[in-house]
């Protein structure tokens, strides 16, 4: 699990630019998640890692289309 979220704030730190106050917030709220998963029965820690890193881009808005600058048109 500890694997999973390290690999997670790697990535997520080469995507997002960010303080590092913002970069402790992320990690603490994946780490409750991953928690969560983990205690769920996922064990896998590439998948762990991908649920991670697609919640903390839901959490930034950067996988709705809108916040990201399309409009659709």
């Amino acid at each position: 699990m500890h694997t999973a979220i390290d690999r997670i704030m790697k990535t997520y730190d080469l995507m997002v630019n960010r303080s590092q106050a913002a970069s402790e917030e992320a990690r603490g709220k994946v780490t409750d998640y991953i928690t969560t998963l983990f205690e769920g029965g996922e064990k896998d820690p590439h998948r762990l890692t991908v649920y991670g890193l697609t919640y903390l881009r839901e959490l930034d808005g950067s996988n709705d289309p809108a916040k990201a600058g399309f409009s659709g048109l």
